[in-house]
């Protein structure tokens, strides 16, 4: 059991190591699933991910040890959950299974931590009911069926725009040209936030659960907490004036609801992060997803382009083959067992969305794109019970339009070479996805 993540002194903030950070910076290089002993697999390596090297991890835990045991100093003693009908169970006990804890792997109960890294926002998917239920309510109605009905208009529009804006026959990032420019422009209108500071929202999506390292998205944690403190004051700013001048936006409905309006700035900061991560990573890293998972599926790619109604359908699989949150995080309150195996009080366990939308049981050949599979809607990349994704509905909205456009407008999209992929086991998403486009 090691790490670099605790210490008997007390050093700054920008000397921490997350527990993520301190497993990313020891398991470069980690060897294939198949190579190592049962008990040295850990698939919360960020590594892996940026790599694209979990699937065989997850496939090997599915069939030996789905409740799977790992101890960090840092983190202390975690589970990975990695069948679809263990994290059903899980999902459905917020009692035995809390959300108070924090969403991502944590420092271990009771470690001597800063509170910058201290884990378990006042931000309502690290709460259980009813506290959680009632501040969820409180924002609920910017994703309600008749907004979303008046949204639709405007991400077509926008979407179109784009799209006609893009070179042909020569290479440009998707990522950062489609991707992030239509999920930064959705989420500043659901914020009323000034459409020329857009990407601010961006930069602060990704800082989020950036692991710190030497030319990644930040270098340090103190950078990490400094650009956060940004986030802070600009949006103090915003609740002033929409304390005076509210509106129907996110920020407004915070601001003026009864369970969230005496909440101060630094409060408020949970619930914020978490709708821009919610509204931004996700979205846009499925949105980049779609055309890589096309492009490694080609027979799919011609299947749609022949029949344009299977966009419907292709959705919920682009989503589950995705799965941008490649997990969530509960804590056990009390002591108690699951597939067999003595979960401790204070445990953590990490449900892989990832591993059960690739579960064999459910899913038969889950690491292949089936556009017309007859249950892709059963995935879990949403979450299950109290904690299911509200703006699921928008998600999926805003990729049923981006598709409907693409095949209006293209012959092909052509990945030109891999993707630069995130550094992170928690957002599974893309930094950079070369591509060429051909026009009708």
């Amino acid at each position: 059991m090691s790490d670099a993540a605790t210490s008997t002194s007390q050093p700054s903030p920008g000397e921490y190591r997350t527990p993520e950070q301190a497993q990313a910076e020891s398991g470069r290089g980690v060897a294939p699933a198949n190579e190592l002993a049962l008990e040295d697999i850990n698939p919360v390596n960020a590594n892996l991910f940026a790599e694209n090297r979990w699937q065989g991890y997850f496939e090997r835990l599915r069939k030996e040890d789905p409740v799977h045991f790992n101890e960090i100093e840092s983190a202390g003693r975690y589970w990975s959950v990695t069948k679809y009908d263990d994290i059903k169970t899980v999902s459905s006990d917020w009692e035995t299974f809390s959300s108070s804890f924090g969403m991502t792997l944590g420092f271990r109960v009771g470690a001597d931590v800063p509170t910058f890294f201290r884990q378990g926002s006042p931000a309502f998917i690290s709460q259980d009911p009813p506290r959680q239920t009632e501040q969820r309510k409180t924002v609920r109605p910017s994703v309600a069926p008749k907004n979303l009905a008046r949204l639709e208009p405007l991400i077509r529009e926008r979407t179109c725009q784009v799209l006609d804006s893009l070179p042909e026959g020569e290479t440009f990032d998707w990522v950062d040209t489609v991707s992030i420019e239509l999920t930064t422009a959705m989420l500043a209108t659901l914020f009323d936030f000034p459409f020329a500071d857009r990407r601010k929202l961006t930069r602060w999506s990704d800082i989020v659960f950036a692991v710190p390292q030497p030319g990644g998205v930040v270098e340090s944690q103190a950078q990490k907490r400094d650009e956060m403190m940004e986030c802070v004051t600009y949006f103090s700013r915003l609740w002033e004036e929409r304390k005076e001048h509210p509106g129907d936006d996110l920020v407004s409905m915070l601001v003026h609801g009864e369970a969230t309006k005496h909440m101060d700035a630094m409060d408020h900061l949970g619930n914020l992060l978490l709708l821009i991560v919610g509204g931004n990573d996700t979205t846009r890293n499925t949105m980049s997803g779609s055309i890589y998972a096309l492009n490694q599926f080609p027979e799919q790619y011609d299947k749609l382009t022949a029949d344009p109604g299977l966009v419907g359908n292709m959705v919920p699989e682009i989503i589950r083959w995705q799965t941008p949150l490649s997990y969530m995080r509960r804590t056990a309150t009390r002591d108690c067992e699951l597939g067999g195996k003595a979960i401790q009080k204070h445990d953590q366990l990490l449900m892989w969305y990832v591993s059960a939308n690739r579960d064999e049981d459910v899913f038969p050949d889950g690491d292949a794109l089936d556009i017309e599979r007859p249950n892709a809607s059963r995935h879990l990349s949403f979450g299950y019970g109290v904690h299911f994704c509200m703006g699921s509905r928008l998600a999926e909205l805003q990729l049923r339009v981006l598709w409907e456009e693409i095949l209006r407008r293209f012959k092909r999209i052509e990945v030109q070479a891999e993707p630069s992929r995130t550094l992170s086991s928690f957002v599974k998403g893309y930094t950079d996805l070369p591509v060429v486009i051909t026009r009708k």
